[in-house]
């Protein structure tokens, strides 16, 4: 089945946008395509004119850092992310859960930008991001600016951005300092179906052994990603102890309300499995600050 009549490979975001206002709203933009080929071939229509590929853009296609911040492109793949040196010891939350996103293939060629760009809850990539508090650099309506992450989701599957005339260009945090640390962890069907139960990232600050800040996303648990601000409240001031965590993973099943998903699990299961998550990832970051040594733990390659 034929799924669109032209695919352009523009070498720089000026030629990606001239090819964009040259279809008028006909073309649109792929990066990787593991969520655009699919939702095509289930519109089951005419061809889609034309395909705009961004992931030959050199500046959409680095991981480095500048002024202080980490720097990552939107065409970048979740294995060149899961390879990266740089985000293992400085985001390694992202590296993570990028590592499990799909299989092989997928992490091949399935971009952090499009999955962002999609806009789905459960993306595993994007509730790494929020724990980081990254920020994404978009043309939107012809101006070039950087936006909070969760600005990007505007409901499920309903993106800040258009892609049939607007960009995602890249995404930029802080690296992890001094007491600082993340990790991720997720709970998937056991059948082997790569769809996400629950994912949860976080990331802590430590002072000593007090929990000074934190950020804390539990994915999908509504309709778009979300940090849990109660949560993180109640952390920040704790002990890093194992009665915080505890503590913390009882309030969390509390204050979220995951609803029951014929494709995932009952909202029952789902509401424990956040005190499972909680008890893990909030373990592991800990450990990860206090020791300074971070390795991510279930990565595919």
């Amino acid at each position: 089945m034929k799924l669109w009549h032209h695919y352009h490979t523009p070498s720089s975001i000026d030629e990606a946008l001239a090819l964009l206002d040259h279809y008028g709203g006909q073309a649109r933009v792929i990066a990787g395509g593991t969520d655009l080929l699919v939702d095509l071939r289930a519109e089951e229509g005419e061809p889609f004119p034309a395909l705009v590929d961004i992931t030959a853009i050199p500046e959409l296609t680095i991981i480095e850092t500048r002024n202080n911040q980490i720097i990552i492109g939107a065409g970048v793949t979740h294995n060149q992310i899961v390879r990266s040196p740089l985000l293992a010891a400085n985001a390694t939350c992202l590296v993570e859960s990028c590592g499990v996103v799909g299989g092989p293939q997928v992490r091949n060629v399935g971009t952090l930008g499009g999955n962002v760009a999609h806009a789905l809850p459960a993306g595993d990539g994007t509730t790494s991001l929020v724990a980081l508090d990254a920020e994404a650099e978009i043309i939107l309506n012809g101006e070039r600016r950087w936006v909070p992450i969760l600005e990007m989701y505007q409901g499920p599957g309903q993106s800040l951005i258009n892609s049939t005339h607007d960009l995602l260009l890249r995404f930029r945090f802080a690296p992890s300092g001094k007491g600082e640390a993340t990790a991720f962890k997720r709970i998937m069907r056991p059948q082997g179906v790569a769809l996400p139960i629950l994912g949860c990232a976080v990331w802590l600050r430590l002072d000593g052994a007090t929990i000074v800040e934190s950020r804390v996303c539990i994915a999908p648990a509504g309709p778009t990603p979300l940090r849990v601000g109660e949560v993180e409240a109640f952390l920040n001031g704790q002990p890093a102890s194992e009665r915080t965590i505890h503590q913390t993973a009882e309030l969390g099943q509390k204050v979220l309300h995951p609803r029951t998903s014929k494709y995932r699990a009952t909202a029952d299961y789902r509401r424990e499995m956040i005190g499972v998550l909680l008890r893990r990832t909030l373990t592991l970051a800990v450990q990860r600050a206090q020791t300074g040594a971070a390795v991510p733990e279930g990565v595919g390659m």
